[in-house]
């Protein structure tokens, strides 16, 4: 072989090509080492590697712009302006019982915040009463029992009489108006942020591209995800072995905490407490069905990083 020209590759040569730092423009390197990103998160690294990093170190988190991302849209040629894509690592913390979605979702924003401390949260709700009927206005109090600092809009400062029908409300309607609305009168003299006001769409994208984070009421009824392959019903959170009885009801209250959104896709992501293993994603059309259905109060609570 060696008589026709042939020779033995320079093994060691290659070695130290490989060892070298490259210098090819971003996007220019070969196709088989792109690796490939998701629709979703827009990140090369995959679901598993973004867990386990977020678990491995307290809060609290920039909005991953310690992270390089890349959307399909920026794969295609089509870069992002700042402020187009944000997607925070909120954590995602599964509620036990079909009531508790809100305390649910006070939990990962204070876990996000670096400031959770299970022995802590339950004296926290013994303290402040808390029990099955949870309330917006619930969840200021406990950040404000916490020192995070907060806003909450809603439409209506109090209780909307017009609730006692709503089979939602119906249960504890009487025994939770004088209450709810005793907590709206002293919002002020405990330092709890409570405005009746409206937010736009527009409004939230420029809380979460400062890396903070929002509780919001919907409707789980209207509430659609486009990662889930099935709808969950929310009204069926019951322990295991426990047989449903239940109907889908007209309104069905739930809380959601809002973690980024993608304007290039019209998207909003979300963590729903009703999962323990993903992040969920809507449509920016759909998630104002939801959060503005009667029943709603267009209650959103905004949480800020820099509590």
């Amino acid at each position: 072989m060696e008589g026709a020209g042939f020779q033995l590759p320079d093994l060691e040569g290659i070695r130290r090509g490989l060892r070298r730092p490259s210098h090819r423009l971003p996007g220019s390197e070969p196709r088989w080492r792109r690796r490939r990103t998701s629709a979703l998160t827009g990140c090369a690294r995959c679901p598993a590697e973004v867990a386990a990093a977020i678990s491995s170190r307290p809060g609290p988190w920039a909005p991953c712009a310690t992270r390089v991302m890349r959307t399909e849209a920026e794969v295609a040629g089509q870069p992002l302006e700042p402020g187009d894509f944000v997607q925070l690592p909120v954590p995602i913390i599964q509620q036990l019982y079909h009531w508790d979605c809100g305390l649910a979702c006070s939990r990962m924003v204070l876990r996000y915040l670096g400031q959770l401390d299970d022995e802590e949260f339950e004296n926290a709700l013994q303290e402040l009463h808390l029990t099955r009927s949870i309330w917006t206005i619930d969840l200021a109090y406990l950040m404000r029992h916490f020192g995070v600092r907060h806003r909450f809009c809603t439409q209506t400062l109090g209780v909307d009489k017009g609730y006692k029908n709503q089979s939602f409300y119906r249960k504890h309607f009487d025994t939770e108006e004088t209450r709810v609305n005793q907590l709206f009168a002293q919002a002020k003299a405990c330092e709890v942020q409570v405005e009746k006001c409206t937010v736009s769409v527009q409004d939230i994208q420029a809380h979460l591209a400062q890396g903070h984070v929002a509780i919001v009421l919907v409707n789980s009824g209207v509430l659609h995800c486009d990662l889930c392959s099935s709808p969950v019903k929310y009204c069926c959170f019951t322990p295991s072995g426990h047989r449903c009885f239940c109907r889908t009801p007209d309104y069905q209250g739930h809380f959601i905490v809002l973690r980024g959104y993608n304007r290039a896709t019209g998207c909003i992501f979300y963590n729903n407490p009703a999962y323990a293993d993903r992040m969920c994603s809507t449509s920016i059309s759909n998630f104002e069905e939801a959060r503005t259905s009667y029943g709603t109060d267009e209650d959103i609570l905004f949480v800020y990083l820099d509590s």
